[in-house]
């Protein structure tokens, strides 16, 4: 369970990341639709786990690759947007959630039949 100061501390970030993927790590993105479905904040503010959802979906390790050696870049940016909210910038972690592709793999099963 959450606590409110997570919660609003993950939508910040959520934003944030959103916004710093749409215009300062634009090089990264490669003209692949990236977007940040969740993000889960840590009780103690530190750490922060950011999952993506990347289309197509064949380009999936490729630019997860690309943020996780970028991390550096990404959380700076962060820092800068969110420096007057928290003490410390939350170390970030980036995932791939794969619920979009869970979600056409069934439909295409269940159109199959």
């Amino acid at each position: 369970m959450e606590t409110t100061r997570q919660q609003k501390i993950a939508r910040q970030i959520q934003k944030d990341i959103s916004d710093i993927l749409l215009k300062e790590a634009a090089s990264l993105v490669k003209g692949v639709m990236v977007s940040v479905t969740t993000v889960r904040v840590s009780p103690d503010l530190s750490f922060a786990r950011i999952y993506l959802s990347i289309f197509p979906f064949n380009k999936n390790q490729e630019i997860l690759d690309s943020f996780q050696k970028n991390n550096w870049m990404i959380r700076k940016a962060l820092g800068s947007r969110m420096r007057n909210q928290v003490k410390q910038v939350p170390e970030i972690d980036f995932r791939l959630d794969d619920s979009l592709e869970y979600i056409e793999n069934i439909d295409h099963l269940l159109k199959e039949e």
